[in-house]
């Protein structure tokens, strides 16, 4: 097994994607983006539901697509679970995982033998003759999931797979679908908009924005240092670019911040949000950096409440629920921020 290599271009009317992927057996890659990036798209282009204008798929070195011809659908190495499932209401759990070694020419008893294996290792054993009308949605997700994974795929292709669970069971699914991609010997590509989803579940993070990659990377080196406004939204960093004297930078869309990274040139700076200390005048601290500015909106947060600051630089800050009534926060409260050099990380842009 080598893997997947793609060269994924698709245009569609104004829309063109061009996405490149190298993804390693037992190595699961996710995709993220805001809607109307092209992440689906891609999906539907590896699975062969969407054909490429131009580029290659290459799966264990075999061509799927070059653009000019591809292997059908049903002839690729592929297993997908869709954001619904879509499992065939008419059929039990077990007909549903046996339906996939059926169609490639399995006899039913030894298709059913897989299917009940399968169903076993996703511990839904018990309920093999049940009808998807008839199991919870955790239980529909790993019925979708064992017959994706039951004739052997040599990738695995997830679009929201949790997305359509309620939080408790999504819990409980998303350690156990970490558990079976672990065990996976095949490359896998998962599509979701949920941030915990893509760290736990991926070794690589790709974000596509209008069918462009703007940034690949661990989830690690992604959560350190985002390098566009979603990926930072998505791992709940304020960020900003600017060009940098030394500890001094000069941001794009106004103000200024210090850091303690002296650097020389395009930056982005990034810091959290919870860095951030709102005042109702101008505050007598140590932070290098305070400036005005004017409330816009707060938003339960977790444990604590988001309040996004409209100012040069704009800013989103975790502050308590005690604080909002202590400072008497409201959409247009004048107030001032303040935020430590220390917390300012910048790195190149």
């Amino acid at each position: 097994m080598t893997g997947l290599h793609a060269e994924i271009r698709v245009d569609r009317g104004r829309f063109s994607l061009d996405l490149d992927l190298d993804v390693d057996p037992g190595t699961v890659v996710a995709l993220l983006g805001p809607n109307g990036a092209g992440k689906t798209t891609a999906l539907g282009a590896l699975a062969g539901l969407v054909p490429l204008s131009r580029g290659r798929i290459e799966l264990d070195g075999t061509c799927l697509d070059d653009g000019r011809s591809a292997v059908p659908v049903e002839r690729r190495r592929v297993g997908m679970v869709f954001q619904d499932y879509l499992l065939f209401p008419h059929l039990s759990a077990v007909d549903n995982v046996a339906f996939g070694p059926r169609s490639v020419g399995v006899r039913r008893r030894e298709a059913v033998a897989r299917a009940n294996a399968w169903l076993d290792r996703v511990g839904l054993g018990d309920l093999a003759h049940s009808r998807p009308g008839q199991l919870s949605g955790g239980q529909a997700q790993r019925v979708a999931l064992a017959r994706a994974l039951v004739t052997e795929p040599a990738m695995l292709l997830l679009d929201e797979p949790l997305a359509a669970l309620d939080a408790e069971t999504r819990l409980s699914m998303r350690s156990d679908l970490r558990r079976h991609l672990r065990d996976f010997g095949g490359c896998t590509v998962l599509v979701t908009h949920d941030p915990l989803d893509a760290m736990v579940l991926a070794d690589v993070l790709v974000v596509v924005e209008h069918g462009q990659v703007v940034q690949r990377g661990t989830p690690v080196e992604v959560a350190r240092s985002p390098r566009s406004e979603y990926a930072a939204h998505l791992v709940g960093l304020n960020l900003y670019r600017g060009r940098s004297v030394r500890a001094r930078v000069q941001l794009e869309g106004g103000g200024a911040l210090t850091t303690i990274d002296e650097r020389d040139g395009e930056v982005f700076c990034a810091f959290a949000p919870h860095a951030v200390a709102l005042h109702r005048s101008r505050p007598e601290s140590s932070a290098r950096n305070t400036w005005s500015g004017t409330v816009a909106g707060l938003e339960r947060h977790a444990s604590t409440v988001r309040v996004r600051v409209d100012g040069a630089p704009g800013v989103l800050a975790d502050v308590t629920t005690a604080a909002v009534a202590e400072l008497d926060l409201e959409p247009g409260t004048p107030v001032w921020v303040s935020v430590k050099a220390t917390e300012v990380h910048s790195y190149p842009a």
